[in-house]
C-alpha cells in the first residue's frame, strides 16, 4: 500500500444484493465459493492489500443478523465497520461516509461486496493514482461487438467496461454525495462527475467480475480453481 503521509485510507464495501436473480432466497454476497462466502473473500482481499487500511461494510439491516451468524459459523475475524444499508446504492454509500470523519484526508474506495477477484495490483493502482486525480475508476475493454438497438453497430473501441474499486478523495466524494440523489446515479463515479469532477480510467482485470447470477457462479469456481 502506499504511504499516506497525514491521511488515512478506506473502502467502503457495499452488499445489499437480495439474490433475486441467483432464483434462491440467499442474497448472493452470501453464497459460498469455494467453501467461503463470496463476501468474506471480498473482505479478505482488501485486507490482504493492506493492514492498515480502514474497512466499512454496508449492509441491509435486515441482513445483519445473519451475517454475524455467517462470522461465527466460518471463524471470519477481519476487523471492519458497519453500515446500515440504504434504499439506494447511492444512499448505502452516504451511509458508508457518516463513519468517516468529517476532516479525514486520504482516499477512500467504493467496491461492490460481489466482485471479490479484483487483484492487489489494480486496489493498488486506483488507490495511487486517486492522489493525484482524486477520482478514478478501473476498466476493461469490451471484447465483444456492441449493436444498438436499431442503429446499426457500434464502436467498440470507444467503450469500457467499468469496475469497482472506483477510488476518490475523501473530501471530494463527502462533497458529492450531499447532492439531491438522482436516478441518473448509476454508480459512484456518475455522482462525481454530477458534483463537476471528472474521473480518470486505470486498467482493471478482466477476472474481477461482479457475481450477480448462477452462471456468475461457475465462472468464480472456476477462477478460483484455476
Amino acid at each position: 500500500m502506499k504511504e499516506n503521509i497525514g491521511g488515512v485510507d478506506y473502502v467502503i464495501i457495499v452488499a445489499g444484493g437480495k439474490g433475486l436473480r441467483m432464483g434462491g432466497d440467499v442474497p448472493k454476497q452470501f453464497l459460498p465459493i469455494g467453501g467461503k462466502p463470496v463476501l468474506m473473500r471480498t473482505i479478505e482481499r482488501f485486507r490482504e492489500y493492506s493492514a492498515d487500511l480502514q474497512i466499512i461494510l454496508v449492509l441491509p439491516k435486515a441482513q445483519q443478523d445473519y451475517w454475524h451468524t455467517l462470522c461465527q459459523e466460518y471463524g471470519f475475524k477481519v476487523k471492519y465497520q458497519l453500515a446500515d444499508g440504504g434504499e439506494t446504492r447511492f444512499h448505502s454509500v452516504q451511509n458508508g461516509l457518516a463513519l468517516i470523519p468529517d476532516d479525514a484526508q486520504g482516499v477512500v474506495g467504493v467496491h461492490d461486496g460481489v466482485r471479490p477477484f479484483v487483484t492487489i495490483d489494480v486496489i493498488r493502482s486506483c488507490y495511487e493514482a486517486a492522489c493525484q486525480q482524486k477520482a478514478v475508476i478501473p476498466v476493461t475493454p469490451v471484447v465483444e461487438t456492441l449493436r444498438h438497438v436499431g442503429k446499426g453497430n457500434v464502436y467498440r473501441a470507444d467503450y469500457r467496461l467499468v469496475q469497482t474499486p472506483q477510488t476518490f478523495d475523501i473530501q471530494l466524494l463527502k462533497a458529492a454525495n450531499k447532492q439531491p440523489y438522482s436516478e441518473t446515479f448509476t454508480d459512484d463515479a456518475s455522482v462525481v462527475e454530477a458534483y463537476g469532477h471528472p474521473v480518470a480510467m486505470v486498467d482493471g482485470n478482466r477476472e474481477n467480475i461482479k457475481i450477480t447470477t448462477p452462471f456468475d457462479l461457475i465462472m468464480a469456481e472456476a477462477l478460483l480453481n484455476s
